[in-house]
C-alpha cells in the first residue's frame, strides 16, 4: 500500500503514487494502540456500521458527519495506483464504489475518510486483491478527490488504514486529518469502523 495524492484539477483526478504508507491486514486497522475505552466505543461503532446505521456508529466515537459525497460504477484500473492497478488491469473488478466523507468532533478537529468497495469477479480474486492492498508500498485503489467535500488536496499516508473482505468485496478505508488535531488512535478507531460499513 503506497502513499498518494489526490487533487481535482481543471475538473479531472490527478493521482500520483508519493512514497509508502504502513497498511494493516485485512479487516484490521493499525488499532493495536487504541486505548480500552476507546476500543468499547469503537466495537460500538461497528456494531452500528455493519447494522446500517452510519451515523449513529459515528456519534460511538464522539464524531458528527459534516460532508460527503459518493461515486458509484467507476472502472477499476482508472482510479487506482501502483501493483494493484497492474492487478486490476489483469484481473478487472465488477465494480468500484466510493464515499468520501468529513467527520468532526465538535472542537475544531476534522478527519477525512475514504470508503472503497470493489467487487471481484470472485472469491480468489478478492483474496489476492486484499493482500496486495494491505502490503505496503504495492499501490492501492485511489480514494476520491478531497475537493469533493471541501477538504482541498489529501495526502493518503495509508497511516490510519483498515480493510475487510466479505466473499468477492474487498473493504479498503483511509483516514486522514484535515483540521485541528485529531488523535492518531481515534482515527484508527474511524478506519475500523469505516471498514464495516455497506457499500453506498
Amino acid at each position: 500500500m503506497g502513499a498518494v495524492v489526490i487533487a481535482l484539477a481543471a475538473g479531472a483526478m490527478s493521482v500520483g503514487g508519493t512514497g509508502t504508507g504502513t497498511g494493516a491486514g485485512v479487516g484490521a486497522g493499525s488499532g493495536s494502540g487504541i486505548s480500552q475505552s476507546l476500543r468499547t466505543r469503537v466495537s460500538a461503532g461497528k456494531s452500528n456500521a455493519r447494522g446500517g446505521r452510519p451515523d449513529a456508529a459515528w456519534r460511538d466515537l464522539g464524531l458528527r458527519r459534516l460532508r460527503r459525497t459518493v461515486r458509484q460504477g467507476a472502472p477499476c484500473a482508472m482510479n487506482s495506483y501502483g501493483e494493484v492497478q497492474q492487478f486490476l488491469v489483469r484481473t478487472p473488478c465488477r465494480s468500484l464504489d466510493r464515499v468520501l466523507l468529513v467527520l468532526d468532533d465538535g472542537a475544531g478537529n476534522s478527519m477525512v475518510v475514504s470508503v472503497s468497495w470493489v467487487r471481484m469477479r470472485g472469491t480468489r480474486a478478492a483474496a489476492d486483491l486484499a493482500r496486495l492492498a494491505d502490503e505496503p508500498g504495492t499501490g492501492n485503489v485511489a480514494p476520491l478527490p478531497g475537493a469533493l467535500v471541501r477538504a482541498g488536496d489529501i495526502r493518503w499516508t495509508g497511516t490510519n488504514y483498515a480493510s475487510r473482505r466479505e466473499r468477492s468485496v474487498v473493504v479498503i478505508a483511509e483516514v486522514e486529518p484535515v483540521g485541528g488535531a485529531p488523535g492518531h488512535e481515534l482515527m484508527d478507531g474511524v478506519a475500523e469502523v469505516a471498514a464495516e460499513l455497506a457499500g453506498p
